[in-house]
């Protein structure tokens, strides 16, 4: 089987971590649990979608921050947060406790623009300032200042008995080159890599320039590299549906291609005033998607990847996709678990 020109070096997975309203605890439960066989299985990354008002996790720093207790190894991420519903100095703070929690393994993402339903939940969010708040690049900005250890205050001494810092308190070394973009424009791409981030390549993209998705997400990491200053070497993770059904029962092949059956109309053509593009969910033998993947134009210029659960599975679901992505579809791409 033909590899990639890049044999996979890191290999990581993405999870939205579901949960029952009438029963949170253990949905959340199940995210650990997946998160402790991620590191078991020997993958290098965990990720964990970001969502508010709906039944996902809404606080990933606090997932993360409990993770980090259950696990040694794997790099813990956030795929990823959106910006427009943060404060960068309160967010910068929790993402340097996570990441001191950690030993160094918080790799966290963000995204901007305004939050969902906007119009509904500015008064909730923002009840003071919701038509002057800013929910362009300029917010990221100012988290990275604040996580990379800019001063955010002109003051910095001893009060009385107190001690305070002119910048966020505490300060993770390294952090700063940790932190991700999840863009899926030439945009967000340029500005990425003009900033030092490292790019999260989505499995949604706005068709700008064509109406192929591998050549568009192709296009965004060739644009992010030219304007980063380590160029080639700047880091970039795709994310795409990966789906193996190699020890899959009936039952769950049956449901895994019901699930990207249904999704497979909207990647046809761009949906929306947007015109976002979506890439097809990835299902099938690990043998297949490898070759799939293999001839897809982004994957060969990648050499990390954060394979996406999706979203409305079972933990059993989960458990059996996550050991066959390790143990039958990595390795078919080149990829070894760290010793």
């Amino acid at each position: 089987m033909p590899l990639t020109s890049k044999p996979l070096r890191k290999l990581g997975f993405l999870t939205i971590g579901l949960f029952d309203e009438a029963d949170p605890r253990r949905g959340h439960e199940s995210t650990l649990e997946i998160i402790e066989l991620g590191e078991r299985l020997g993958f290098d990354s965990a990720w964990v979608r970001h969502r508010h008002l709906q039944y996902g996790i809404s606080s990933p720093t606090a997932v993360l921050a409990a993770v980090s207790q259950r696990t040694s190894r794997i790099e813990l991420g956030t795929a990823v947060i959106p910006m427009g519903w943060e404060n960068p100095l309160r967010l910068a703070e929790d993402l340097a406790t996570v990441d001191i929690l950690s030993g160094g393994r918080l790799n966290p993402g963000v995204s901007v623009g305004p939050p969902n339903h906007y119009d509904q939940v500015k008064g909730a969010l923002h009840p003071d300032t919701a038509d002057a708040e800013n929910f362009g690049h300029e917010r990221v900005r100012r988290l990275l200042d604040c996580v990379r250890g800019e001063r955010v205050t002109d003051f910095r001494g001893v009060e009385g008995f107190e001690v305070f810092s002119d910048r966020v308190q505490p300060h993770a070394p390294g952090l700063g080159r940790r932190m991700w973009y999840g863009g899926g424009s030439l945009r967000s791409a340029q500005w990425a890599g003009e900033h030092g981030m490292n790019l999260l390549t989505s499995s949604v993209v706005k068709a700008e320039e064509s109406e192929d998705f591998a050549e568009i997400q192709l296009s965004h990491i060739r644009t992010f590299r030219a304007h980063h200053p380590d160029g080639d070497r700047a880091r970039v993770s795709q994310e795409l549906v990966v789906v193996p059904t190699d020890t899959a029962s009936p039952e769950q092949r049956a449901k895994y291609e019901r699930y990207a059956q249904q999704r497979l109309p909207r990647t046809a053509t761009p949906q929306g005033p947007a015109r976002m593009m979506f890439a097809p969910d990835l299902v099938g033998t690990s043998e297949d998607i490898a070759e799939r993947l293999t001839s897809h134009a982004a994957f060969r210029e990648v050499e990390e990847v954060a394979f996406a659960l999706p979203f409305t599975f079972d933990h059993e679901d989960y458990v059996q996709i996550l050991t066959d992505i390790a143990t039958e579809l990595a390795p078919a791409l080149g990829w070894q678990p760290a010793p």
